[in-house]
């Protein structure tokens, strides 16, 4: 039983008796119309608070970065409560910048929305990297984990085939800000 069935029972008739032609003592009408009007009301309720349920459902969920997650996730595994979201002592400096650097009061409404409701973790926009003079595409090897090693792409168009796992074509703005791209067109990945 789930906790919204614990909250709002169902009504046990499914059905409103129907009057019989025969019966004439009209106290029984009474009653029977009594019940039935019982029924009704019971229906009523119930599918009220089932299209509340549907609405708070269809309203989107907050969307936060995959930093933010991990901490509400960290917190909820140590048993805390909200506030400890808050909590800048412990706090991981990129959440701690979010939180408080950028849109103060909305994204401290935001964590605390997610940490009710739940949320969708924030998908970072990406892009390929097409060199305005030679057209090739900007890689990097991934076979190399202890340095970042940038090529030109000479393989298939990355955008009309699939590029296996030893080379990354895909960028986010970060990694782009912080190479020394040059002369490089973003073209958006589309999904």
């Amino acid at each position: 039983m789930t906790k919204f069935e614990e909250e709002v029972k169902r009504p046990k008739k499914a059905y409103i008796d129907p009057f019989s032609k025969r019966e004439v003592d009209f106290t029984g009408v009474a009653k029977k119309f009594t019940e039935g009007a019982q029924t009704l009301k019971e229906w009523k309720e119930y599918a009220f608070l089932l299209e509340d349920k549907l609405k708070l459902q269809q309203q989107a969920l907050p969307v936060v970065p995959e930093c933010v997650a991990e901490w509400i996730e960290c917190v909820k595994g140590k048993n805390n409560n909200a506030l400890a979201l808050l909590d800048d002592d412990n706090m991981p400096d990129d959440v701690n910048e979010w939180l408080f650097f950028q849109r103060n009061d909305e994204n401290i409404n935001l964590i605390l929305r997610a940490w009710l409701d739940g949320y969708t973790v924030e998908k970072p926009q990406l892009f390929y990297l097409r060199d305005e003079l030679t057209g090739q595409f900007l890689a990097k090897d991934n076979q190399f984990k202890d340095k970042d090693r940038y090529f030109f792409w000479n393989g298939a168009d990355p955008l009309t085939h699939s590029i296996g796992t030893a080379w990354k074509l895909t960028f986010t703005q970060q990694e782009i800000d912080s190479m020394k791209t040059g002369s490089y067109e973003q073209i958006e990945v589309m999904e």
